[in-house]
């Protein structure tokens, strides 16, 4: 089957200097219907290798594929055509409503002084329908909750008409029902046929969803494969520092699931103390 993105040997780094490289030599390919799910500690490059892939960091010829053609050589509208990306905790001090937030999803397929048309405003009112915040239509985005929030940037996305959606952590700071609620709505659209790029904080996403897993650390990319194979007691300690137990979960769970220990996290020995001779409040 055909590549929806492939990255080979990608390193980045803002400054141009090879001692400043965020990640290094960093390859991975996703196939329509597919969820790759990239894992690692803060700090270590996922949010910028997102944005490598999804065109708002240029990269250099040869380093990213979007269904065998070279990003670097395509147009940002025709990118963008291609890729929908949702990124990392964006939020809005205008009260745009939802539909128009949905409706701004089609600009890579206006003018510069274009409209929207009947056929974009239809398009917007179908991917709310297809993320079930179709009832949402009217309301101004700033007052929805973080789970509707989100859903409403996955349809902005999904209105550019993209093959490729590329998530940054979509499900940072939603309650464990919300979480839920947009991992289920991802892994539907990759049944529909979609590519996905999904970089979370938790492994268990990777469990739920993805064909394939990754962790990044230390601008590499250290262990790469299904989930069950990447997410292991000793790759998670690799990782992130701490002890973990990787078990098979049955009665209606039925998946691996990863349980952190909070014994293995040593006591902050970093503790602020109140000079005596400042008074309190």
């Amino acid at each position: 089957m055909t590549e929806g993105v492939a990255v080979r040997d990608l390193s980045f780094t803002y400054t141009g200097h090879t001692a400043d490289m965020i990640f290094r030599n960093v390859s991975f390919a996703v196939e329509p219907g597919k969820i790759f799910c990239l894992l690692g500690p803060n700090g270590t490059g996922k949010s910028t290798l997102l944005k490598c892939v999804s065109n708002v960091f240029s990269t250099p010829p040869g380093k990213v594929f979007l269904f065998g053609e070279d990003i670097a050589a395509l147009r940002p509208a025709d990118v963008a055509k291609e890729i929908g990306y949702v990124p990392q905790s964006q939020v809005s001090v205008f009260p745009f409503l939802v539909k128009d937030v949905v409706i701004m999803g089609r600009a890579p397929h206006l003018g510069m002084l274009s409209s929207p048309t009947r056929k974009d405003v239809d398009i917007a009112y179908r991917v709310m329908k297809t993320v079930g915040i179709l009832s949402l239509a009217e309301r101004p985005c700033t007052a929805l909750s973080g789970g509707e929030w989100q859903l409403t940037l996955i349809a902005r996305a999904l209105a550019q008409g993209p093959r490729i959606l590329v998530l940054d952590e979509p499900t940072s700071h939603l309650d464990m029902g919300n979480q839920m609620r947009i991992l289920r709505t991802v892994k539907d659209l990759a049944e529909e046929g979609l590519a996905v790029v999904m970089a979370s904080h938790f492994p268990d996403h990777a469990f739920l969803t993805a064909g394939e897993a990754a962790i990044l650390n230390h601008g590499r990319i250290v262990h790469k494969g299904p989930p069950d194979e990447v997410i292991t007691d000793a790759n998670m300690k690799e990782a992130y520092g701490i002890e973990t137990k990787v078990l098979y979960v049955g009665e209606g769970v039925n998946r691996m699931a990863c349980f952190p220990s909070l014994g293995s996290v040593a006591p902050s020995s970093d503790r602020c103390e109140v000079p005596k001779d400042i008074p309190a409040g």
